[in-house]
């Protein structure tokens, strides 16, 4: 299939183009750029599309979240992490989901994601009470079925969860300790026996699909399965995905185990790589900075979630000047609570504002925008492949209709894109060089029965979640002394108060 837009307004991300927008065409060959600029010329077969008054861009990346949260979007609020985590991860009483459920509530991800401009994810996904090959394998199937591009993991804990947080041995009552202490993580033989199965069945699916290698956190895991796992990333070429130190519990944690953050015993493993991807990085020490940037690695900066959770904010402006590649993520689908990557780009420009006077250091939206494109797509190991518009690129990319109110009074497209955007603006989604957005409709899927088939499945879902939640609320008190505990303790570095970004 072949798409010509012509005359069009380009704002390329990348290449000999990505200073500025500027007018031009955009011919797409099967699922490639082949030609971008002025005066380029139309094969006779191919399907014009008339650019005037439209803006041409890549598609949006969002560099990390879990769809395991969809079926709780919206149900939770005012709890720090530990806490939210206690129904969102319980610690006891899940139960496995059926495949249909799990193809279902991935399917909602992938259906506001396309329709709001997210052309790739990576999908850090979790499953409780244990991966499946059956469960991730529904996972994959419905973003196969959408179009959309996505890297998918099966994350996992090795580690008993009361050993992952400080305290916990003092403030947990015993009878809850004897429960958890019943649990079987996996072992690390039984890990990389799944992950080979399912980079064999899942990676490079449909030219749009990945597997990815998702350990939870350094301090969740144990260190050979780290190591094992680093290693086969490393090997196959696909990305070390984590996450370390989002809450002041987690700043507490590495000195409270290891006696050092959890950033520098990271680095003694041997862990932070340029294929290495964290989450989060709020609580960092300018020497954890320093280890990150010397290493190339990549983080997501979730700033929605971030919030929502009171973890704090991560000082992106230093990770950039440390040479550290900075994405933009939504985190969990109940954390946030959706997967608009232009909520997320607005909140980013505007957090990093906050109690710093010296504006020179402020995110500019152009950062904001390369965040979310090229520096997504870094994260996941695939900006050679999208992320811009450059001839021989995939084509994933949105035309948006710039006659909205969103793009009035026509100012500066990139402060529009970041503060005056929120995906409605938007006509057509390509992704792979397939259009799978349409004036608003999904082109593969039936969006209104998938829901309805949700919908009807919700009550028994949500009753059968009410007794997981059940299960895990005598956990609370608990986490509630632990956190207050950490945030009374001094990790011995000035926190980014007066320089948010």
């Amino acid at each position: 299939m072949t798409t010509f837009i012509k005359g069009a307004t380009i704002l390329a991300m990348g290449g000999q183009h990505s200073a500025e927008p500027f007018t031009g065409d955009v011919l797409v060959e099967g699922d490639r750029i082949t030609a971008i600029g002025a005066a380029v010329q139309a094969p006779t077969d191919a399907t014009v599309i008339d650019g005037a008054g439209k803006l041409v861009m890549p598609g949006l990346m969002n560099a990390h979240l879990h769809s395991n949260e969809a079926l709780f979007k919206g149900r939770y609020d005012n709890m720090p992490l530990e806490v939210w985590m206690l129904y969102s991860y319980p610690i006891l009483a899940a139960k496995r989901l059926s495949e249909r459920l799990v193809y279902l509530r991935s399917m909602l991800v992938a259906i506001e994601s396309l329709k709001t401009g997210v052309t790739c994810l990576s999908d850090d996904l979790y499953e409780s009470p244990k991966a499946e090959m059956e469960l991730l394998g529904a996972a994959f199937q419905a973003y196969d079925d959408i179009g959309i591009r996505a890297t998918v993991s099966a994350h996992v804990v090795d580690k008993n969860f009361l050993d992952t947080i400080p305290f916990t041995r003092e403030t947990v009552p015993q009878h809850l300790q004897d429960e958890v202490n019943k649990l079987s993580p996996p072992t690390v033989d039984d890990y990389v026996g799944f992950v080979k199965q399912a980079h064999d069945r899942y990676h490079g699916r449909s030219g749009r699909l990945r597997f990815m290698l998702a350990p939870s956190a350094p301090q969740r895991c144990t260190p050979e399965l780290m190591l094992a796992a680093n290693d086969l990333a490393k090997e196959w070429g696909i990305p070390f995905h984590t996450h370390v130190v989002e809450t002041k519990v987690q700043g507490v944690t590495g000195p409270a185990l290891y006696g050092k953050s959890l950033m520098r015993y990271m680095n003694d493993l041997g862990l932070l790589n340029p294929w290495t991807t964290i989450a989060h990085s709020i609580w960092v020490s300018e020497d954890d900075i320093a280890l990150m940037g010397a290493a190339g690695v990549s983080v997501v900066h979730n700033t929605i979630s971030n919030q929502k959770l009171g973890a704090g904010i991560a000082p992106v402006r230093r990770l950039l000047e440390a040479g550290v590649n900075v994405a933009l993520g939504s985190d969990g689908i109940c954390s946030n609570d959706t997967p608009r990557m232009f909520d997320v780009m607005k909140a980013a420009g505007l957090a990093h504002k906050i109690n710093n006077p010296d504006w020179s250091r402020w995110l500019t939206a152009s950062k904001v925008l390369h965040a979310c494109t090229l520096g997504g797509a870094r994260s996941a190991l695939i900006e050679k492949e999208i992320g811009s518009l450059e001839v021989g690129k995939k084509a994933d990319l949105l035309i948006l209709d710039m006659q909205t109110v969103n793009f009035a009074p026509l100012n500066d497209i990139r402060n529009h894109l970041v503060y005056c955007e929120n995906g409605s603006s938007i006509e057509t989604v390509m992704v792979n060089g397939e259009v799978v957005v349409q004036d608003g409709r999904l082109t593969k899927v039936n969006e209104k029965a998938l829901l309805a088939e949700l919908r009807a499945l919700m009550p028994e879902f949500q009753a059968y979640t009410r007794g997981v939640e059940a299960a895990n609320q005598p956990f609370e008190p608990a986490f509630a002394d632990i956190i207050r505990r950490c945030y009374g303790t001094d990790l011995g570095f000035t926190r980014w108060a007066s320089d948010a970004g």
